[in-house]
């Protein structure tokens, strides 16, 4: 069975990246604060995976008394995601501590899930940043018209009106791209709820919301193993921090990284970045026990949710551009909003340098 690394999750958290976690702030109650000086690893961990199992079969249940196209059923896959990511992401982490096989096996089931429930999620959301950013570039334009080469610019006669009439075929194009792999996405997501495998995934995790098969590592006394595993996750993210070129994103827009394609390969060690922060964050939940998320960790996670979905956008308004036999204005209008969108990759990276600089010591 294939042993996914969840640093490459691709859940969403909203349609614009920034919304509150659907689960909430952990609850204090989660993981006992006052531990005796002998407590084990497995007295800290079982009593958090209880409770985000307690949470996947919460969203189970939503799921199963809504029915699917309602608010109900969004707010279901949302909860579904939160959980199955916190766990899988503790069962990595702490993975020493753990059975090994066990942890590995459920650890990719999770992944294939919360990565098919996002699927439909990730189109929706990115229809809408894209038609949001088109709306206000056909309206009056930003900064972003200023990366388009000149060239191009200059080969439009219209003008602002070629890029009004661009703007609409081009938010048409996307629509029919983007709604066609968002009804695909969540085909394959029914497909999944209903499948005996999802069923199994739901099985092990009712089991896990009572019992956590720990290794001979988990009786050891807490003080003593399991710092250790939240410290190599910290150590990676530190390090992936420390090749990223944080004084190019000293300040927002970036004229440097803009152009059509120059970018996109160097959004990958920004995308292991957040997915390394995330592991963190939930490493400190176990941790700390407290419940409430680190605030500055939380915005600099918050800039790099923003960074992936404008990248990704942006993608997207390129692939749109390679479609044969568009319009003139069509391709330049996309032109256009992939630029903006790689203005916004920069801005998040900008948010992000200035989150990160006031990071100066590990979360505990």
């Amino acid at each position: 069975m294939p042993n996914p690394d969840p640093t490459q999750d691709v859940v969403r958290d909203s349609p614009q990246g920034v919304a509150p976690d659907p689960l909430g702030p952990r609850d204090p109650r989660d993981v006992p604060r006052d531990l005796p000086p002998d407590a084990t690893a497995g007295e800290v961990l079982a009593p958090y995976l209880h409770a985000r199992s307690a949470d996947f079969l919460r969203g189970l249940r939503l799921h199963t008394e809504s029915g699917a196209g309602t608010g109900g059923a969004e707010e279901a896959a949302r909860t579904l995601r939160a959980a199955a990511r916190r766990i899988s992401g503790t069962l990595h982490t702490y993975r020493p501590l753990l059975d090994p096989a066990w942890a590995d096996q459920l650890r990719a089931e999770l992944a294939w899930l919360s990565g098919t429930l996002a699927l439909e999620h990730a189109c929706t959301s990115r229809l809408v940043r894209l038609a949001d950013a088109l709306a206000r570039l056909a309206g009056g334009g930003t900064a972003a018209t200023a990366a388009v080469p000149a060239a191009r610019a200059g080969g439009d006669p219209e003008g602002s009106r070629g890029l009004t009439v661009g703007a609409a075929r081009a938010g048409a194009l996307l629509e029919r791209q983007l709604t066609l792999a968002r009804t695909r996405a969540h085909s394959a997501a029914l497909q999944a709820l209903g499948s005996a495998r999802f069923h199994a995934v739901a099985d092990a995790v009712a089991l896990l919301a009572s019992e956590v098969p720990l290794g001979p590592a988990g009786a050891a006394r807490a003080d003593e193993v399991l710092d250790a595993p939240a410290a190599v996750v910290e150590r990676r993210l530190r390090d992936a921090v420390g090749v990223l070129p944080l004084a190019r994103a000293a300040a927002p827009y970036n004229a440097a990284a803009l152009g059509l394609t120059a970018g996109e390969s160097q959004d990958a060690p920004w995308h292991q970045t957040r997915g390394l922060l995330r592991l963190h964050r939930y490493a400190a939940e176990v941790l700390r026990g407290d419940g409430v998320p680190d605030p500055v960790l939380y915005e600099a996670a918050r800039a790099l949710d923003r960074h992936r979905d404008a990248a990704e956008a942006a993608a997207a308004a390129s692939a749109a551009a390679r479609t044969p036999r568009i319009a003139p204005a069509t391709a330049y209008a996309l032109g256009v909003l992939h630029a903006d969108q790689r203005h916004e990759v920069e801005a998040a990276r900008f948010a992000f340098q200035r989150a990160w600089s006031r990071t100066t010591a590990p979360v505990r």
